[in-house]
């Protein structure tokens, strides 16, 4: 990827993080990436393909940051998905959950590329979970997905510290893992 797509993408991540998708614009997202507007067209087509860009990265990253926690132990797959889960919500920003936040602001048009990708990401992420040991119930995968998303939103109003301590307490708790 070149710099300059590099560069755009972080700061068009940063700024729909912090301020949302509709109320930032492209000309915004240019003047701070410091780039160009035929560097924006180049890449994207539309604002609407940077924030897909945008969320299929966050995606690559988060999925990268948990299976990070999974390649030494394998023994307790949910405490690990849990405590990295926790360790994410420490480093990232207490904005809550970006997919869901392009959900709320794209969610009345159903078909709306963004929509269908938010629907996407939350059922990969299940797929993801399972996937991990064929012993894995969808059911315990929905189960363990329902403390991590509880977790994110309780993040933006509490110590993220904190709750990554109960989520690991709570998944403890839920698959008997200790």
């Amino acid at each position: 990827m070149s710099n300059k797509k590099e560069s755009l993408l972080l700061v068009a991540e940063k700024l729909f993080y912090q301020y949302g998708f509709h109320s930032i614009g492209l000309k915004r997202i240019i003047n701070e990436s410091n780039i160009a507007i035929m560097t924006l067209y180049n890449h994207f087509n539309s604002k609407d393909d940077l924030i897909v860009e945008v969320l299929k990265r966050r995606e690559q990253l988060y999925i990268g940051h948990l299976k990070h926690y999974l390649v030494n132990d394998r023994s307790s797959t949910f405490l690990k998905l849990a405590e990295g889960h926790a360790d994410w919500l420490v480093k990232n920003e207490r904005r809550g959950c970006m997919f869901l936040r392009a959900k709320e602001e794209f969610g009345g048009d159903p078909v709306h590329p963004i929509v269908e990708l938010v629907n996407n990401h939350k059922e990969a992420m299940i797929d993801f979970i399972l996937k991990i040991d064929a012993a894995i119930t969808r059911e315990k995968a929905m189960q363990l997905m329902l403390l991590l998303e509880g977790a994110t939103a309780l993040a933006e109003t509490e110590d993220p510290n904190i709750v990554g301590i109960q989520l690991v307490d709570m998944t403890n708790r839920l698959f008997h893992l200790s």
